[in-house]
């Protein structure tokens, strides 16, 4: 049995953006499908949802992804699926609009309280 060494970059890859933990109503659409979904937490690559066992989404597909933020104001993405475990499944962002990004950049830079972090995550992204 080998024993672990609490350094999270032996045993999964070293995440590249820093995720803020976040409520909001948050709705998934596929094809035909539109569900209410659970966001867990969000970043400037990506979120992840909890989704329920009748909420199936296809993989293979892209996720239109519509987070409301209150007051109107809305972050919109398209999305790919990155990975599922169990409830659990994470979406990368494939595409979104400058004013969803920008209300997105807000959002992290309140969150994470490091000017600094935060360009070096936007320079990432580039």
């Amino acid at each position: 049995m080998s024993e672990n060494t609490g350094n999270p970059s032996e045993h999964e890859p070293r995440r590249a953006f820093t995720r803020i933990f976040f409520d909001a109503e948050t709705v998934v659409m596929q094809d035909e499908h539109i569900w209410p979904v659970k966001l867990v937490d969000i970043s400037l690559r990506g979120i992840l949802i909890g989704i329920l066992p009748d909420q199936v989404i296809n993989p293979d597909k892209l996720v239109d992804v519509s987070i409301h933020l209150g007051g109107g104001i809305e972050i919109r993405m398209e999305t790919r699926v990155a990975n599922q475990r169990g409830d659990l499944l994470g979406l990368t962002c494939e595409h979104i609009d400058v004013d969803s990004m920008t209300h997105l950049r807000r959002l992290v830079e309140l969150n994470m309280g490091d000017t600094s972090l935060l360009e070096r995550e936007l320079n990432a992204l580039t």
